[in-house]
Parts: C-alpha cells; structure tokens; sequence
C-alpha cells in the first residue's frame, strides 16, 4: 500500500523489480566457490584451463537482472593448446580446429575434418561436474551452456570458451558454444563496458530503468524478446539521451513513447558483432509496439493525475494498470 506516486515506486522497485540484497551476496559467494571447483580440474584429464579469460556475462554480471535471481551466467577459459580457428567465418558458426596430440581435443574432435565439436566440449564438463556433485544436483546440457542446479534458488549456466588472437579490426573474441557443435564470436566485455559507460552518464540511474523496462515486458507477457533485445533498447535510448530524469515514471513515460517506434527499427549490438539484434518478427513488433502505445497514454494520464490534479489514487490506479497486481495500490 502506498500514498503517493513517488512511495510506490519506491515500494515496487524494491519488492517486485530490484534483486534482493541478500541472493546477490549468497549468490556471489557460490560463484567464487564454483569457479575454484572448476580451476582445479586444471590438467587433471581435462582440458588445460585459462583463468585468464575466465569470464562473467549476462544480466547478473551487468546488474540488469531483474525480479528473482535464477540464474548466473559464467565463461570458464580453455588454453588452446595448438587449437586453430577460421577468423573470417561467420561470427555464428566458426570452426575450430583441435589439436591431436593433445587426448581431450582427440575425445571431442571429427576423426575426418579435425573440427572441435563444441557439444562434445559440453559433454567433459558435464561428465567432470557430475563426478564432483551429487546425483541431485546433475549438470544439464542446455544447447550452449552447461546448467548446474546446485542447492540455491538460482542455477549456474556454465559455457566453455576459447580466446582469439587480435585481428585485422585490433579486437580479439571469446569462442563459445553454438548449439549446433560449432562456436561463435562473443564478448561481454563490450557489453559490460557499454552499460557502464552509459549509466554512468546519467549518474547510476540507466540499471534501475533496464530493469523496470523487463518487469514491464513481463507483465505484459511477451512470449519471444530477450532480455537482452530488451536491455539494449533501453540502454541505446539513454545512451542518446542528454539527460534522464530523476523520477521513474516520468522517464518511463518517454521510454514507451520510444519503444512504439524503435521495435520496428534495427537494434545495434552492444558487442559490435552481431548487425542487429532485433530479430522478432512483424507481428510481434506490431503487439509490442500497440502495448507500449496504449501504456504511454495511460502514464500521461497518470502523470496529470499525479501533477496537475493531485490525485494520488487515480494516479496510482493507472500505474497498477500498466504494472498489473504486484504495483503498490493506494491506501
């Protein structure tokens, strides 16, 4: 319950969009315990391991993660050990190129072509991680990661990837499964980089609103964007804006307004790899966009109530509607 527009939000941020405090600290220290698991099957019939380039990615590791902690994300180094790679495949599909007198590159490699299959790659890491956890918490092969379900409420997706050389563009990648036993190009460091940058332009308040967009886009029960088609729309918004306001609801006013029009539009990766992230068909933009239409005159009407009229529970009334049941009521 809540008497103002300002408490409310407040109250929604907190219990409803905003990560609990205490799961990101549980959930920190379950990660560095994970990953000193997995450094010491370093050369222990397995793969030579690279800490080097062990990498965090996804929305836990750009503080973008929004409503229930469920799963984080991590990147755990292979050396090449005279593993080769075709720099100018498809940033989808590259082949890699094991090393044959090295036993675990044989156990995952094409007898014919010498390619690395990236699934076969999985399957080690499932097999290691089953031997080390309990048959309760069995690792799962999901297409590109390896998921770990251990005794927390979040899982561990864990990818297995190699590092480039730099290349003609000065830049080097991270190889990781494709799902279809290739690998492709990927690099969370742009995209970390990128968030920061941008939030830090307008004074930490770009996560709050990345977050509140996806809360947005969940109520509203979109079946196909991403999280990430989702966080590089707002972040892309911001980046262009001089200025983010101080208030949530007005910014997320001239947000909706943006993202009616901007779904139709291509979506640059933040990594720079990818020419458009945007890949939802047209009827699922036309839904988007008619959604964030009609939810960007309801805050209109919100935001009149709220400063022109001074009504605190037609104002919030309105926001319930466009945040569905979990937004504070007045009272």
């Amino acid at each position: 319950m809540a008497r103002t527009v300002d408490s409310a939000f407040k109250e929604f941020m907190r219990n409803s969009v905003d990560l609990d405090p205490q799961d990101v600290s549980d959930a920190k220290n379950s990660k560095d315990y994970l990953k000193n698991i997995i450094a010491g099957y370093d050369g222990d019939n397995f793969f030579h391991l690279c800490e080097d380039f062990n990498e965090e990615f996804g929305s836990f590791a750009r503080k973008t993660k929004m409503g229930i902690l469920d799963d984080i994300d991590l990147m755990f180094g292979i050396s090449a050990d005279g593993a080769t790679y075709n720099a100018d495949d498809n940033w989808w599909n590259v082949r890699v190129y094991g090393n044959s007198r090295i036993k675990e590159h044989r156990d995952c490699m094409d007898a014919k072509t010498g390619l690395l299959n990236s699934r076969l790659v999985l399957n080690k890491f499932k097999t290691r991680l089953g031997q080390t956890y309990s048959t309760s918490d069995h690792p799962v092969r999901d297409g590109e990661a390896v998921r770990l379900d251990l005794k927390y409420d979040w899982s561990f997706d864990i990818v297995p990837c190699f590092q480039t050389v730099n290349e003609d563009n000065g830049r080097n990648y991270f190889l990781i499964p494709n799902g279809n036993g290739g690998w492709k190009k990927t690099d969370p460091r742009k995209d970390r980089e990128f968030v920061r940058q941008v939030d830090k332009k307008h004074n930490g308040k770009v996560l709050a609103l990345v977050r509140l967009c996806k809360k947005w886009f969940e109520v509203k029960k979109f079946e196909t964007p991403t999280s990430y088609l989702i966080e590089t729309l707002v972040v892309s918004y911001c980046n262009e804006c001089s200025k983010i306001n101080d208030y949530p609801d007005i910014e997320f006013k001239y947000l909706l307004n943006h993202l009616r029009s901007a779904i139709f539009y291509r979506v640059a990766d933040m990594k720079q790899i990818q020419w458009d992230v945007n890949d939802l068909d047209d009827n699922a933009k036309k839904v988007i966009s008619f959604k964030a239409y009609n939810d960007y005159n309801k805050a209109c009407m919100a935001l009149k109530a709220d400063l022109d009229e001074h009504n605190q529970p037609k104002a919030i009334s309105l926001w319930r509607e466009i945040f569905g049941q979990e937004f504070p009521a007045y009272g």
